[in-house]
């Protein structure tokens, strides 16, 4: 046969096999679902293999599909990793087989956007980090399509209304669509929120301290009609304490999302407490209804991967094979939520004597927080909470942009002087630390319930205050192992209802003081009895916990006038007038003498009170 003719066949079989693959993928069915809104997810839906999660082959870990979104005009990329949904209904079904693999995209522009599948079958396809590893699995592999995006039209305290909560190498997070920047008030109990017993799932039952798995029932009351609910009904309790934390103004909430070896035990994604790498379907689907409407309702997600007794679980603490499914399967089913972070671990490293599992080195450390800057399309906040300190994690090689601080006092002492410390750090990749104080306090008392201490007097100033003055971007609480309504046993936050009243004020007070507390650092080292946190020649905030003590402020020299006024945290309000409204400094500049000493004045009322004072230059 001549070479020509040889060439000419060859060339027909790959456009032949060409045209297969195409048509091919074109048959696969997609369902586009979602409001094609900006800040809104939307959700492809694909026919693909038929799949059970105990499959010999696992659907979790030699199947991989990709989705790349691409903005047409402005050519802007993402590429985000899908999962096996069963029979794409599961969180009503209880389903655990099916044909559906889903992927969910956050938009972030309005206008056209185009998509394209990559579908991948080959031993251990879903963890490899080559892009094209196995082979094409056909189905959705090369499918293309498109949509076009509108102007989202949802309110506060929705988030889909602020956009994407951003770290923007400061020390505080920023919303993508409104520039505004986010302070956090919330609580950081029960750490096992999801051990709830209308979630899918063995853990009810298999004999790991199932009576710790909560009904949530306090809060069923606060259900409303329309809100979400899954088989005919479940999830209304975990919904209202939801509904009702949103209704204190707080903006907050904190989760493990796996407990195995933990104080808990009732918290993990797989199908059962031993099997760490299937993950099931239903329990995961219902979670991410309740993910979806605390997003609504404004409440930040923050996701702790593991406690202390869990650093070990997965691979010894490495990044093998159960690693990188955790993490990417948490990536692909939630990554889409605007307002979140990723804390790699609460109580990280290897710093008490009886480690359950392995602890973790320096080198896991940094490897977790890269993978999730790796393969994260939205690069979320990365954090890790202290039991080891943080400072082997601001080198070059680290990808964290915060860090998640535990204390040990019991009247929350030690808060602002551990969150100085840290905002004084070098910064990490040239990037400042987001330092946020999520377990103020010891851990037998912590924030106590209201019966016990109504007036949270040392929580408000030393902790809420505290972390506030020293530059943090927000706090959540704990709750004590001594007292009823624990970090274990709490499903009322009703609880603690008297202390979110005075963190809502907190929040209050940062919208009335209308300053860009984003470009602020602490600066103690100019008043007398106060903390301070401020902008020099532009604002200053200062804290006091007995505001009858003579309080001055040394003000860099040169001709300024400021407003000063006064807030009071226990009860909230308006700004209010003091002994002083306004201070001049008329002073030139000097060589030697560079600022001026001036009182403060006295509050309106409650001289012997705790008082925050608004300075203004005007």
């Amino acid at each position: 046969m001549h070479t020509s003719k040889i060439m000419q066949m060859r060339w027909l079989s790959i456009i032949w096999l060409s045209l297969f693959s195409y048509f091919s993928a074109a048959s696969t069915n997609v369902e586009l679902s979602g409001e094609l809104k900006k800040w809104h997810a939307v959700t492809l839906t694909f026919d693909g293999p038929e799949a059970n999660e105990t499959d010999e082959i696992n659907p979790f870990i030699h199947f991989r599909l990709n989705v790349e979104f691409t903005h047409i005009s402005s050519g802007k990329k993402f590429m985000v990793p899908g999962y096996f949904a069963a029979d794409g209904n599961a969180a009503n079904t209880g389903a655990s087989a099916g044909n559906k693999w889903r992927v969910h995209f956050t938009p972030n522009l309005q206008g056209e956007w185009q998509w394209q599948a990559l579908f991948r079958k080959g031993k251990f396809a879903a963890v490899s980090d080559k892009p094209f590893t196995g082979t094409s699995a056909n189905y959705m592999d090369n499918q293309k399509g498109q949509f076009a995006i509108q102007a989202s039209d949802k309110a506060y305290p929705d988030f889909r209304e602020r956009g994407r909560l951003e770290y923007v190498n400061q020390a505080y997070l920023r919303f993508a669509e409104t520039g505004e920047y986010f302070l956090k008030a919330g609580p950081d109990a029960p750490e096992n929120l999801l051990s709830y017993a209308d979630f899918d799932g063995t853990f009810h039952s298999d004999g790991h301290k199932d009576n710790l798995v909560k009904t949530w029932e306090a809060h069923k009351k606060d259900w409303n009609e329309n809100d979400p609910t899954w088989q005919d009904g479940k999830g209304k309790a975990l919904i209202g304490a939801l509904n009702y934390l949103s209704s204190k103004g707080m903006n907050s909430i904190s989760f493990l999302t796996l407990n195995i070896k933990g104080d808990d035990q009732n918290v993990f994604p797989y199908i059962d407490y031993d099997t760490y790498d299937r993950m099931d379907v239903s329990k995961l689907a219902q979670w991410d209804i309740i993910f979806s409407h605390a997003q609504k309702k404004g409440l930040f997600l923050h996701f702790k991967t593991a406690e202390v007794e869990n650093q070990g679980l997965l691979d010894n603490g490495g990044l093998g094979l159960e690693r990188q499914l955790y993490y990417r399967e948490l990536i692909a089913r939630f990554g889409h939520h605007l307002a979140l972070n990723w804390n790699m671990g609460e109580e990280n490293g290897e710093w008490h004597k009886n480690h359950k599992t392995m602890p973790q080195t320096t080198i896991q450390r940094l490897a977790m927080a890269k993978y999730f800057y790796n393969n994260d399309p939205y690069n979320h906040h990365i954090v890790i909470h202290n039991g080891n300190d943080y400072n082997d994690l601001t080198g070059p090689d680290s990808y964290y942009t915060g860090a998640s601080v535990q204390t040990h006092r019991k009247d929350f002492g030690h808060v602002h002087a551990a969150v100085k410390r840290l905002r004084a750090w070098p910064v990490v990749n040239g990037r400042p630390f987001a330092v946020a104080v999520d377990e103020p306090g010891d851990a037998q008392d912590s924030l106590l319930p209201d019966e016990l201490d109504p007036e949270h007097n040392d929580a408000r100033m030393n902790g809420l205050w505290g972390a506030l003055t020293a530059g943090a971007w927000g706090t959540e609480w704990y709750f004590g192992y001594a007292h009823p309504h624990s970090d274990l046993t709490a499903q009322d936050w009703r609880t603690r209802d008297l202390f979110w009243t005075q963190a809502k004020h907190a929040l209050d007070f940062f919208k009335l003081a209308d300053v860009a507390y984003q470009e602020a650092e602490n600066k103690d080292d100019i008043t007398n009895n106060a903390w301070v946190l401020g902008k020099e020649k532009a604002f200053y905030i200062v804290f006091a916990k007995d505001a009858s003590k003579d309080i001055s402020l040394n003000f860099p020299l040169g001709e300024a006038e400021y407003s000063v006024e006064w807030f009071d945290p226990r009860n909230g309000g308006e700004l209010q007038t003091g002994s002083v409204e306004k201070i001049n400094i008329t002073s030139p500049l000097k060589q030697y003498f560079r600022r001026e000493k001036h009182s403060l004045g006295l509050p309106p009322k409650d001289g012997t009170k705790d008082w925050v004072v608004l300075i203004k230059r005007r």
